[in-house]
């Protein structure tokens, strides 16, 4: 049938759908996440870092490791054009803003500048399984200190969080490495770390390095060599280094294996002759000194050479905090958790702004992957009942059941008032989806002897399943009592209390 001149079109809706690699996120795992986010703080600030919060928009130039060009602005970050064309991103780390910041502010801050910072961080990276473009970080960071002593803090700082969080001692290690060690290693196997012509093939060999964890020295000498060949078929191209080249470093991964208290002794012989490499295994001496001084083990902070860490800006000692407990991947093989945060020194970040160098030192924490790494050990809090719900049972009295909401709020009870339209039926599988522990059911007949019904929803459902039919249900009456409402709040908080404990 032909459409008349005067129809109006129907109107064009979007489509409700999430942005690639990002994802909604559940009132329970909020409250999961802000638990553990304060027992963070209160470890960060027990070692005397003070917050602060820097915004999530900075000009890209200020981020300084992506940069924009006219073929595609927003690699690796996601960025836009203000009103002034001067290019904006998204943070991709909490690192750099620091950097701004303390550049921007220096003559006005305590040296050394102690800092911590929670928040979200943005990467225009692939998605993938259980890899977001949006993702929370907890950082702390040390601004000011040359001393390697504050590296060593940093460490000791990344153990007691863990801690605090109830990982306990041998499920995790703070693993440290020196990226002056790894760049003399790259100088024994002729890789120049500071020459732009050898960058791609320095990072080639650092990301082979990396995955000595995963794949072992033979895994690691073919990455080194012409490439390697996975399960399935996926060709990764090497970075074709020479024999004698692929022996030194897989000699140099090979010798931290075994006994960590004696790893740093063990590797010594196999950077002997390189400055650079030697300096950086002093420093990481000094560490391990500090650390077991200060009450650490091996079995909690530890030298291990495959810890590389992808950031470029890092200048100094690295480290890398690893659950070592087995969980289920995608594919039901058993693996270990793995990382869950790191950190390291990096003295010339700031220095890009004022062109002095200021020493600095951080750690950051991964927060969705421990908060899923800490769900796997059952450490996971347990469920945050729902609002007590009161019910409108008679329209004409909304003033009353507001006053009896207010009532149980007063007291320190979560309470709301029923806001909808629907009858009873309907506002208790309101209730029941919210969680919520009990209902309050005031009738005329209730008001008028002065009293309430409490109705127990969670022993009211276990009464119900073992209850055989309607007659012996309403019989039973399951879990609902009649209370004088100026006995209201006790009875509430006693019903409570039974289900929190």
């Amino acid at each position: 049938m032909a459409k008349s001149e005067n129809e109006t079109p129907a109107p064009i809706r979007p489509v409700p759908r999430l942005p690639k690699g990002f994802r909604d996120i559940s009132a329970a795992e909020i409250r999961e996440q802000q638990a553990m986010l304060g027992k963070i703080r209160g470890v960060y600030e027990r070692y005397g870092f003070e917050p602060l919060e820097t915004p999530a928009i900075e000009y890209t130039d200020a981020l300084g490791k992506f940069l924009p060009d006219q073929d595609r602005p927003n690699e690796g970050v996601f960025s836009f054009q203000d009103e002034d064309e001067q290019w904006l991103s998204l943070r991709y780390d909490l690192t750099a803003p620091l950097a701004r910041f303390v550049a921007e502010n220096f003559d006005k801050l305590p040296k050394p500048f102690r800092r911590y910072a929670t928040g979200s961080v943005f990467r225009n990276e692939k998605p993938g399984p259980g890899r977001f473009r949006q993702f929370t970080q907890f950082d702390a960071d040390t601004v000011g200190a040359e001393s390697i002593a504050a590296d060593a803090e940093m460490c000791m700082l990344a153990a007691d969080t863990l801690e605090a969080l109830g990982i306990p001692r041998g499920d995790y290690v703070i693993k440290v490495n020196n990226r002056k060690v790894l760049d003399g290693v790259l100088e024994l196997a002729g890789i120049d770390p500071a020459s732009p012509s050898d960058a791609a093939r320095r990072l080639t060999v650092l990301r082979a390095m990396d995955k000595f964890d995963k794949f072992g020295v033979g895994g690691v000498a073919l990455l080194l060599g012409k490439g390697r060949k996975d399960e399935s078929g996926d060709f990764t191209p090497g970075a074709n280094l020479a024999p004698d080249a692929i022996a030194k470093i897989t000699g140099f991964l090979s010798a931290s294996e075994g006994d960590r208290e004696g790893a740093i002794a063990r590797v010594m012989p196999t950077i002997d002759g390189n400055e650079r490499a030697t300096n950086g295994m002093d420093e990481l001496r000094q560490m391990s000194d500090m650390v077991r001084a200060s009450g650490y083990g091996p079995n909690q902070i530890a030298f291990d050479t495959s810890v590389v860490r992808g950031l470029e800006y890092y200048t100094g000692p690295v480290f890398e905090a690893e659950l070592l407990f087995e969980v289920k991947n995608e594919d039901g093989q058993t693996v270990r958790f793995g990382s869950v945060g790191g950190g390291g020194r990096y003295d010339d970040l700031v220095a890009r702004f004022t062109g002095q160098k200021v020493p600095a030192t951080g750690f950051s924490i991964g927060v969705s992957r421990l908060q899923a790494a800490l769900a796997s050990l059952g450490k996971k809090s347990s469920d945050t009942l729902g609002p007590v719900v009161v019910l409108v049972m008679d329209k004409g009295e909304v003033a009353a059941y507001q006053k009896i909401t207010q009532t149980l709020r007063a007291a320190g009870i979560r309470a709301e008032m029923y806001l909808g339209s629907a009858g009873m039926k309907a506002q208790m599988k309101y209730a029941d989806k919210r969680g919520s522990p009990l209902v309050v059911i005031q009738g005329s007949d209730e008001r008028a002897k002065g009293e309430v019904t409490l109705k127990d929803l969670i022993e009211g459902a276990k009464a119900a399943a073992a209850i055989k039919d309607n007659k012996e249900w309403k019989e039973a009456r399951p879990a609902q009592l009649a209370v004088p409402e100026t006995d209201l709040v006790a009875k509430v908080r006693e019903i409570l209390a039974r289900h929190e404990t």
